[in-house]
């Protein structure tokens, strides 16, 4: 076998030697045999270039620690050793952290001395930052006090904005020393909790640290700080608003009863204390803050119903409110008083003896409130409690079996709307139009009141003070703007703003949006809010009117057929092709469509007998000729009667003429009957279900009266049952007493006769030892 190999392996070289074409062929060939199973059988690998390293973030300048590596047990560290300390997280790419550096840097170099700015590199693959943490936006800021936190702040990444909340962090609670500082503290707009603490006995109470991480957990819940909290350490000053044990929250509350939050039946912590206040806290504005991004608040809030949407130059974490903030909140206190019996006026409550509502338990042998407030408000309160009278009583049902009783006078005011009072006071309650009250900063969202209908410039639209106000009602689409005069007041607008707003009949115009006029084109009349009206109902021209708007797709693919038809119409002066952008400007609720692209065509003479084009046909440029022609021919009519009375000079003429007036006139109040008839037939359905509705609420009211009377009775049975398990218990309990002395008797008779037996045993053995003894 080998020797076969061998000699095939001679002759194929002897070959190759005659021939050298042959070997440099082979030798080619095995080359590139060699070359291809090389690259298709190995993998060729993936080729990285490796990060560059991270560079410092923040200049070297600005008092902040930049943690560029993502050394995130150095944020631990740095915390650990600081009172408050802020924790800057950042994407060196991201847009938002590049354009917060410079805000966080004017921030850090006013707050040096009191905070520890902390910024840490989050992005960083190799960090430990970016190893434990799963972080989906940037950037986050991150405050901590002592040894709580995080307070996460969710507000606009600006200077004062930033500012405010650190400052509100460093002191969340404010100092009351004195009754002055206290009455200033409660009468703003906001809900005030006020926490009476002594002093005395040691530096700090027990509750004062937890009722000051109350005030961080609700700055953590809010970082609009919407819950302002204050200390008052003088027994007098707490007295003011009739606190008079240590350790004691108060909740100032306008329209009911001031709350103390209930230490029996709660636990005093600070989760608990924030919670009892939101749960029980009154406002009349709150702010809004759209992030900016895409976010659906503003939607949210907008469908609850009716919205007073106010534009104020005010940083809601300022640490006083505006002047312009302290009209809108009066104005929205009287609007929410509903039985005139707000607290914005606490000069009554200030006085030598207070007033106030507190929570008493009524005793079971009283039977009239009023007692128990006089007896509860003492010597010295009942003489002035007796001479302003108990006429004005308000209760209300408080959780925990109390009742609150007030014994403050409440002054009367006229609430109606046409004459008497402001007009204002308690419209909340008088009308089914119910208004809530929205506040935002016009420095950052004026692009919103642009679209709601203010102008371009801020300065020149906000009358001087920077304020802008509308009214928006999502349900219905419309919304209202507030066009004050120079002479009357913010206060004075407002209040006949939202008179009118209430009214039953609305003296407000609906506010349309709309571009400004473009300038004139050749063949297609372009129209927008201002130009519509006089445009197409143009008395003597047929208008065809094309609705399209910027996203829709098709309205673009039909452009071509409308140039079309306005260029074979361009010589005829009695038509004109026009088209309006619905999405951008707004139109009367009567001339808008369903759906886009539409075609309406409003003849001359006739425009209250505007015609729709087919949806089932398509639009092209013969069908809409033959539209045209088709409800245009009939005006030609009019036309005749028009020329032939101008003509003719007779009487006939006239005749003709004043009936063809008159025959108009009756088509006209036809149809105006047919709508009244149709009118009433929907009055009088109404009418009949609105019958069976309160036939069906009677019926179910008697069910619901019929098991009250059942619950009541099963009540009082129960209450029978319960006394005589009572009456049973207690004999059981007098049969066992006496059962236990008759066993204490067996017993120490039992005891004597064993001890008996036992001294006759002794004596028995005694004996028959003396026996024993004397026998031997």
């Amino acid at each position: 076998m080998l020797r076969r190999v061998r000699q095939s392996l001679r002759q194929v070289l002897f070959l190759m030697a005659r021939r050298p074409v042959l070997l440099c062929g082979a030798i080619v060939l095995s080359v590139l045999f060699i070359l291809a199973v090389k690259f298709t059988c190995s993998r060729a690998k993936d080729v990285v270039v490796a990060a560059q390293p991270p560079v410092r973030f923040f200049s070297t300048e600005a008092p902040i620690v930049d943690l560029y590596l993502g050394q995130l047990d150095q944020v631990e560290r740095l915390r650990s050793v600081a009172e408050v300390s802020l924790v800057f997280f950042y994407a060196p790419w991201c847009a938002h952290s590049m354009a917060a550096r410079q805000e966080v840097q004017q921030v850090a170099k006013k707050l040096a001395k009191q905070v520890q700015f902390v910024a840490i590199n989050c992005w960083w693959s190799q960090g430990k930052c970016r190893r434990q943490n799963h972080i989906y936006q940037y950037p986050i800021i991150h405050l901590f006090y002592r040894r709580f936190g995080p307070i996460n702040y969710k507000g606009p990444f600006v200077a004062p904005y930033v500012e405010s909340f650190i400052l509100r962090v460093i002191t969340p609670l404010t100092y009351l020393p004195s009754r002055a500082t206290l009455k200033e503290f409660l009468s703003y707009h906001e809900p005030r909790v006020v926490g009476f603490f002594q002093f005395n006995s040691s530096p700090q109470p027990p509750g004062y640290i937890t009722y000051l991480s109350s005030a961080l957990q609700a700055l953590k819940r809010d970082f609009r700080g919407g819950v302002r909290f204050g200390v008052v350490t003088n027994k007098q000053v707490a007295e003011a608003i009739s606190v008079r044990e240590d350790e004691t929250v108060y909740l100032h509350r306008r329209f009911n009863s001031s709350l103390i939050f209930p230490r029996r039946e709660r636990n005093f912590t600070s989760e608990v204390i924030c919670s009892w206040v939101f749960e029980h806290y009154e406002t009349v504005l709150q702010w809004l803050q759209p992030p900016g991004t895409k976010s659906r608040l503003l939607e949210r809030e907008l469908n609850k119903g009716p919205a007073l949407l106010l534009f104020l130059p005010h940083n809601p974490l300022g640490s006083k409110p505006s002047p312009l903030l302290q009209q809108v909140a009066d104005v929205a206190v009287r609007y929410h008083s509903c039985n005139g019996n707000n607290h914005s006026t606490l000069d009554k409550s200030f006085t030598s003896h207070s007033l106030c509502c507190q929570s008493v338990l009524l005793p079971e042998s009283s039977t009239s409130v009023c007692e128990v407030c006089l007896s509860w408000s003492g010597p010295s309160l009942t003489k002035t409690a007796t001479s302003v009278g108990c006429s004005n009583l308000l209760n209300s049902y408080s959780p925990f079996s109390q009742y609150s009783a007030c014994c403050r006078k409440v002054e009367p005011q006229l609430n109606k709307l046409p004459q008497g009072g402001d007009g204002i006071t308690g419209l909340r309650c008088q009308t089914n139009r119910t208004l809530r009250f929205y506040v935002l900063d016009v420095a950052l969202n004026w692009p919103l009141a642009v679209r709601l209908g203010a102008t371009g410039n801020r300065s020149a639209s906000s009358h001087g003070d920077g304020t802008f106000a509308a009214i928006v009602n999502l349900k219905d689409e419309v919304h209202y703007v507030l066009h004050r005069s120079p002479a009357t007041t913010l206060t004075e607008s407002l209040e006949a703003f939202i008179r009118n707003f209430s009214a039953p009949y609305s003296l407000l115009q609906r506010h349309l949006v709309g571009e400004e006029d473009p300038p004139p084109r050749r063949f297609i009349t372009e129209l927008t809010t201002s130009s519509f009206l006089p445009s197409v109902m143009e008395l003597q021209k047929d208008v065809l009117l094309f609705y399209y708007t910027q996203w829709c797709g098709f309205c673009s693919v039909l452009n071509h057929v409308i140039i079309q038809l306005a260029r074979l119409l361009q010589g005829n002066s009695t038509i004109t092709v026009a088209r309006v952008n619905v999405a951008r400007n707004d139109l009367p609720w009567e001339f808008m469509v369903d759906h886009v692209p539409s075609i309406l065509l409003f003849p001359r003479y006739r425009k209250h007998l505007s015609v729709k084009f087919p949806d089932d046909l398509p639009i092209t440029l013969p069908n809409l000729l033959r539209f045209i022609l088709q409800h245009s021919s009939s005006v030609h009519y009019a036309d005749k009667a028009v020329t032939s009375s101008a003509e003719g000079s007779g009487p006939s003429a006239v005749l003709r003429a004043e009936f063809l007036a008159l025959q108009h006139e009756v088509q006209v109040l036809h149809r105006a009957r047919e709508r009244l008839s149709q009118q009433l037939a929907q009055l009088w359905r109404d009418n009949r279900r609105l019958t069976f509705d309160a036939r069906s609420l009677e019926a179910q009211n008697a069910e619901l009266l019929q098991e009250r009377q059942s619950l009541e009775e099963q009540h009082r049975d129960k209450s029978r049952q319960l006394e005589d398990a009572v009456k049973r218990l207690q004999e059981l309990a007098d049969a066992s007493e006496n059962l236990l002395m008759l066993l204490r008797f067996l017993l120490k008779a039992r005891k004597d006769r064993t001890e008996a037996r036992e001294r006759e045993e002794v004596e028995r053995k005694e004996a028959e030892q003396k026996r024993s003894h004397m026998a031997s």
